[in-house]
């Protein structure tokens, strides 16, 4: 396992039957980097709307937390191991968070949750409608099914898996920001180059779609 940066469960618009999407090629994503003298490509990419996260079990969104789809292709004739791998969320301002583990979200979201029963004063009290709380096993879940776990990526294959970072205190945590990885050793055990994938590939990409 990498070193990794209660809740309301809130029904997604679009009914899911919680499968992870297909696995494609990391080229086939936006916000990509290729090493081509080491025949590997690591894309990541966001699950930053409400359509995109209702594939999970619990709004990660709403409290903070990102999900980053992880697509790792390794076009060489070896494998490569993430056994040691870093993978963390650098912020614009070059901060850099681990991947949680589901403690880390569950503590997250409790904190929320009770900070958000706080009713300001003065003024009148609002109207609160309390939603039905995930337990922890929903969160279980979806680290278990979701969560990046391929300690190797075999010659010509892709391996992609979700990693959670808590972006709580970040106005805009994607812009300027990049996943950046390093500790990615080859067969030999060298280290390769390390990987900066600058999230600002995906927001370009996303914004033109919109047009």
């Amino acid at each position: 396992m990498f070193p990794l940066a209660v809740l309301w469960l809130v029904l997604p618009a679009v009914a899911s039957d919680h499968k992870p999407p297909q696995v494609q090629a990391a080229t086939s994503f936006a916000a990509v980097e290729v090493h081509e003298k080491e025949k590997v490509a690591i894309a990541a990419e966001p699950y930053d709307t409400k359509e995109k996260e209702s594939i999970f079990r619990v709004d990660y969104l709403s409290h903070g937390v990102m999900p980053v789809r992880l697509i790792v292709t390794n076009n060489g004739d070896r494998p490569i191991s993430l056994r040691d791998a870093r993978i963390l969320f650098q912020t614009a301002a070059g901060d850099r968070i681990q991947a949680a583990e589901p403690e880390d979200v569950e503590r997250l979201m409790t904190r929320k949750e009770r900070e958000g029963k706080k009713i300001p004063m003065p003024g009148p009290i609002p109207n609160i409608k309390m939603k039905p709380k995930a337990s922890n096993k929903e969160i279980e879940a979806d680290f278990d099914q979701f969560e990046y776990g391929a300690l190797a990526v075999e010659a010509h294959t892709t391996r992609a898996g979700f990693l959670f970072y808590d972006v709580s205190e970040l106005d805009h945590p994607l812009q300027g920001a990049k996943l950046h990885l390093h500790k990615l050793r080859d067969a030999d055990g060298n280290e390769l180059f390390f990987f900066e994938i600058p999230f600002d590939k995906y927001l370009q990409s996303k914004s033109s779609q919109m047009k």
